[in-house]
């Protein structure tokens, strides 16, 4: 292939991952120790570089899977981070994104292979470089998606319940919302289906399951209405 552009400046590109996961009805942030310097040892996002023969969205999944062993995990751009400075070790564009995990899914002999510890949202440490930022513009996005998209229903398997549901949607926006308001937002827009088997683990009556149907949202846009959480 001809240099065009050998006479452009060169410079590396990473991908690091802000990888979410739900659980006992609180949020959490997977992090781990920085391998090598700079700043080795410090808390960190996972990421890596991107190699030649590989796209954006492909070095993503690499690191994805590196680090949790799960595949077909829900993600999304972010942005990308290009500050001069932004990385001590040299001259790094690093494009993130944010990645929605079922924790119970996790293999936790990862965990302990790469330092790697789930840190509640809201405890989330200093960071390497600008992860800090990452981390808030991730969470900037996901609100807004799962505001106007189905985007909650990837952390889930292939069912779950409306209390689980609600649980998830406050501990993303960190606020309580109202019971009543929540499902008939839900039931108007009509794109769950009801399971006749119960969840009777975390209560006693128990919670039907529902799962999200996907061809009633694909009928649900071609009418020209919009999701709305």
């Amino acid at each position: 292939m001809p240099a065009y552009y050998k006479d452009n400046s060169r410079f590396l590109i990473a991908v690091d991952c802000i990888i979410l996961g739900f659980q006992a009805k609180e949020l959490f942030l997977l992090l781990t120790r920085r391998p090598v310097e700079p700043l080795k040892n410090e808390w960190s996002l996972m990421g890596g570089f991107m190699e030649e023969q590989e796209s954006l969205h492909q070095a993503a999944e690499k690191i994805l899977y590196r680090y949790t062993a799960l595949g077909n995990i829900y993600m999304e751009q972010v942005g990308a981070y290009g500050e001069l400075h932004r990385d001590s070790g040299g001259r790094v564009i690093s494009v993130a994104y944010y990645a929605l995990v079922q924790m119970e899914l996790f293999d936790t002999s990862l965990a302990k292979q790469f330092d790697a510890r789930w840190i509640h949202i809201n405890d989330v440490p200093s960071l390497v470089f600008d992860h800090n930022q990452m981390v808030r513009d991730a969470l900037k996005l996901l609100r807004y998606k799962v505001s106007t998209e189905p985007v909650i229903f990837n952390f889930f398997g292939n069912r779950f319940t409306l209390p689980a549901l609600q649980d998830l949607y406050e501990a993303i926006f960190q606020m309580p919302m109202d019971k009543r308001n929540f499902r008939k937002k839900l039931t108007t827009m009509d794109l769950l289906d009801r399971l006749e088997k119960k969840d009777k683990d975390n209560s006693k009556r128990g919670a039907y399951y529902y799962v999200f149907n996907r061809n009633k949202y694909a009928a649900f846009v071609a009418k020209g209405k919009r999701f709305s959480l």
